[in-house]
C-alpha cells in the first residue's frame, strides 16, 4: 500500500517520493541489470536510464501490474535498445574503396580547426552548466570531469547515494534542456 501512496505522490511530482521510489527499487534493477550485462558501469548505465523513463512516463503506470515488474520490463527495453546501437555500430556495410579510403589515412592528429571546434563546443558546454543550479553543477563536473563513480561523489558530497543518483539525473534532465532550448533560438 506504500509503494502505491508513493507512486501516487510521485505522479505529482513530489521529490520525495521519486527519490523513496528510486532507493526501494534500485538494488532489485541494477542486479537484474548486472546479472544480464555483467559490467557494473552499462548495469548502473542502463539502470538510471530505466529509472528516467519511468518517471517520465509514471503517468502511463498501470497498478493492475507490479511497479517492480513495470520498471524490469523497461530495463529490459532500455538494454536492448542499448544493444541495437552497438549492433548497427559495429555492423557498417563498408565499399572496398571506402575501405581503402580509411586505410590511406595516414596522419589521425586533430588538425588546428579540429581543435578549434572541440574547444568551442567545450567552452559552450561550459556555459551551459553554468546555468544550473550550483548543487547540479557540482555533481556534473564530479562525474564527468572527474570521473567519480556514483559511490565517491556520495563520498565526496556526504551525500546518500540514492539522493547523488537523483541529483545527477536531475543536473542532466536539467542541461539537456538548457542545451535543446539554446538549439532551438
Amino acid at each position: 500500500m506504500e509503494i502505491i501512496h508513493q507512486i501516487e505522490k510521485a505522479k505529482l511530482g513530489d521529490q520525495i517520493a521519486f527519490t523513496f521510489l528510486l532507493d526501494y527499487y534500485w538494488n532489485e534493477v541494477y542486479g537484474f541489470m548486472l546479472k544480464r550485462t555483467e559490467n557494473e558501469t552499462t548495469a548502473e548505465d542502463i539502470t538510471i536510464e530505466t529509472f528516467s523513463k519511468a518517471f517520465d512516463k509514471l503517468s502511463s503506470y498501470n497498478p493492475e501490474f507490479q511497479f517492480n515488474t513495470w520498471l524490469i520490463a523497461i530495463a529490459k527495453n532500455v538494454h536492448i535498445d542499448l544493444l541495437r546501437k552497438k549492433r548497427t555500430n559495429l555492423f557498417i556495410e563498408i565499399t572496398d574503396e571506402e575501405d581503402q579510403q580509411a586505410y590511406n589515412i595516414a596522419d589521425t592528429t586533430p588538425s588546428a580547426e579540429d581543435e578549434l571546434i572541440t574547444e568551442q563546443n567545450l567552452s559552450q558546454l561550459l556555459q551551459f552548466i553554468k546555468e544550473l543550479k550550483p548543487i547540479y553543477q557540482e555533481v556534473i563536473q564530479l562525474r564527468y570531469f572527474q570521473e567519480l563513480s556514483y559511490q565517491e561523489i556520495a563520498d565526496k558530497t556526504g551525500d546518500p547515494l540514492p539522493n547523488v543518483k537523483v541529483r545527477l539525473l536531475r543536473a542532466k534532465k536539467l542541461l539537456a534542456a538548457i542545451i535543446q532550448g539554446k538549439s532551438t533560438k
